[in-house]
């Protein structure tokens, strides 16, 4: 049996989320040994005050969530939120760019996106629910070429999110050298357990104490 609390992002991403429940989502994480939260940008600071005596890390959202954020507005972003103590960066792509075939500008901005994250968690969200199958691989190719870590299928704000189908394919792209981040929808251990075995190593979700618990398992 996988030991799924070490490799969940627990995540709080609501617009409505308030202090007191991004101070409830460290304590859980430390207490289920969780490997991070993420969280939105302006939360970073205190999130990582608050784990400061533990080993779970702090990961944020750049251009989130629809990625439409300029390039230089998204790499601001960046460092502010390193500044601030992040220590992975999950980072939207502009999917109106790379659907309108502009992979030059998707291209540049992901490696602008490397190169600002210094030596941090570099995570980039492809959106998979807007995306055809020649599009995803596009994307994959482009982040496999670039040094990112970690290719992740959504924001969980998009009408769908991992599939097992869509974890198979990317990891047949990117074999090893980029791990995948399954993400959106992701709500019982049945379901994380079948994206682990299909490729994903890294698991987003805002359900995480109920994958913990899930009867299935």
């Amino acid at each position: 049996m996988v030991n799924i609390a070490s490799i969940i992002d627990h995540t709080l991403l609501k617009p409505n989320a308030t202090y007191k429940d991004f101070k409830l989502l460290c304590e859980q994480a430390v207490e289920n040994r969780f490997c991070s939260v993420c969280v939105p940008p302006f939360m970073v600071e205190s999130c990582k005050k608050a784990l400061s005596n533990s080993d779970v890390k702090v990961c944020t959202v750049i251009g989130f969530p629809l990625g439409y954020n300029s390039c230089i507005g998204k790499l601001i972003e960046t460092k502010q939120a390193i500044k601030n103590g992040a220590d992975e960066i999950d980072a939207v792509i502009n999917i109106s760019a790379l659907k309108s075939k502009d992979f030059s500008y998707v291209e540049k901005e992901i490696a602008l996106l490397r190169k600002t994250g210094l030596n941090k968690i570099l995570k980039i969200i492809v959106e998979t629910a807007y995306l055809n199958q020649e599009e995803k691989e596009k994307i994959a190719k482009i982040v496999l070429n670039n040094g990112v870590d970690f290719l992740k299928t959504s924001t969980g704000f998009a009408p769908s999110g991992a599939t097992v189908e869509d974890i198979k394919f990317f990891k047949k792209i990117l074999k090893n050298n980029v791990r995948i981040k399954a993400s959106g929808g992701i709500s019982t251990y049945k379901q994380a357990e079948e994206l682990i075995r299909a490729g994903a190593i890294r698991l987003g979700t805002s359900k995480s104490l109920q994958l913990l618990t899930d009867d299935d398992e």
